[in-house]
């Protein structure tokens, strides 16, 4: 089977960071954080207060009253995600194209508020009959969202969600390229959503005690944990020879994708599986690794994380390791889940288009376990070549190579 080159074509992106892909952008390599109080919910009684909110998104502004009832705000800031991104792509779509083209999302949770919402009706009703909202089950499925956006445009190709915990926008990026690559399909939309901010959420998230009290500090010293994070970014993904021939304006290129298993814990990372997703992404590109010059890493923010990232790095990148430039934007939009490879993958695409890279936000000094060369304050990039690395919880790995597109 031949392999295409697959370019991006569009973004889009709503975040803690604002509500589309330029103010993203301007925030991020500014180092403006979007981590904050969390606003809309109660959290009186959760131990950390702190989270990267979407501020004044409203539904009503990009849907009908009615349009809503079957669509959970995950779903909604997906579709949302997509019309920007398709918007500049404007795929040209024929009739017949729409039927090759792919949807591929990634979410971690799903429908959470639908969830929550229901389940509370049920165990809070005193005994009376409960009154479940009767689009709960299209609510909360972890498929709305790529339904919900090849329903907007009528494309019939491949469509399905990725659920691998923090690695789900990642994997969901990568098999859409391969789709694209092998000649699956033409075009590609793909990304990730998440929206976990849920009383439940928060308080199954306080009981594995992993989230910050304060903000993340990614590879910093005196770091004390992820913060989470809302909302969707979406791309456009096709291949070179078609992009080309309508006169796309092209904004980067996917050169490779690598996947693992750690096979080891369910919470706590291994070297060995990171390691492992990074060489596979290189070999899927047939790349050196003293060809990356820039990392948008997991980088949580965690104790056990970063350390481990970082010697997965020097593992695969050796000498390299000490040259790459290396962010992690978690710090500024929050670990969004299943949505934050999206996100992250957006950033990693401008990056190399726009030669500048954001900074790793909060830092306060350096943890010899994490001594990479991070960007701490905005910079230029003049890479080729960029990784952009997702590990999840039970051990699922999932890393994309981005290369700047120069024809």
């Amino acid at each position: 089977m031949s392999r295409q080159r697959v370019v991006v074509t569009g973004l889009g992106c709503i975040s803690a960071l604002g509500p589309d892909v330029e103010t993203f952008w301007r925030r991020a390599r500014a180092g403006e954080s979007g981590i904050g109080p969390i606003r809309n919910l109660d959290m009186a009684d959760i131990r950390f207060q702190h989270g990267a909110e979407i501020a004044g998104f409203v539904p009503t502004e990009h849907f009908e009253e009615k349009e809503l009832i079957p669509l959970d705000r995950f779903a909604q800031l997906a579709v949302v995600a997509a019309r920007q991104a398709v918007a500049q792509a404007a795929p040209g779509w024929t009739a017949g194209e729409r039927q090759q083209t792919a949807v591929v999302t990634g979410s971690c949770y799903g429908g959470k508020s639908s969830e929550d919402e229901g389940f509370r009706e049920i165990y809070g009703s005193g005994g009376k009959r409960p009154r479940i909202h009767p689009m709960t089950i299209p609510r909360l499925m972890a498929n709305a969202g790529s339904s919900w956006i090849a329903m907007e445009y009528g494309l019939q190709g491949p469509a399905y969600t990725v659920s691998t915990a923090c690695s789900s926008a990642n994997h969901a990026i990568g098999q859409a390229y391969w789709l694209v690559r092998n000649g699956v399909c033409d075009v590609a939309v793909t990304g990730g959503c998440e929206a976990p901010f849920t009383p439940g959420s928060m308080k199954a998230w306080e009981a594995l005690r992993v989230v910050s009290g304060d903000t993340c500090r990614p590879f910093s010293k005196d770091r004390k944990g992820m913060v989470l994070g809302e909302g969707a970014a979406m791309l456009v993904l096709e291949t070179e020879e078609r992009a080309k021939a309508r006169g796309a304006t092209i904004l980067g290129e996917i050169a490779g994708f690598g996947m693992s298993a750690d096979a080891h814990h369910v919470t706590q990372p291994s070297v060995e599986g990171p390691a492992m997703a990074i060489e596979r992404a290189l070999v899927d590109g047939g790349v050196d690794g003293g060809a990356i010059g820039h990392i948008n890493a997991h980088g949580t923010g965690t104790p056990a994380n970063d350390p481990v990232e970082t010697a997965a790095i020097r593992r695969v990148l050796g000498a390299q390791a000490d040259k790459v430039r290396v962010t992690s934007t978690k710090s500024l939009h929050g670990h969004a889940l299943g949505a934050a490879g999206a996100i992250e993958a957006v950033a990693a695409v401008l990056t190399l288009q726009r030669g500048e890279a954001p900074p790793t936000a909060n830092y306060l000094g350096l943890d010899p376990e994490c001594d990479l060369p991070l960007i701490l304050a905005p910079e230029a990039c003049d890479a080729e070549y960029a990784l952009s690395h997702s590990f999840a919880f039970g051990g699922l790995n999932a890393v994309l190579l981005f290369r700047a597109y120069r024809g």
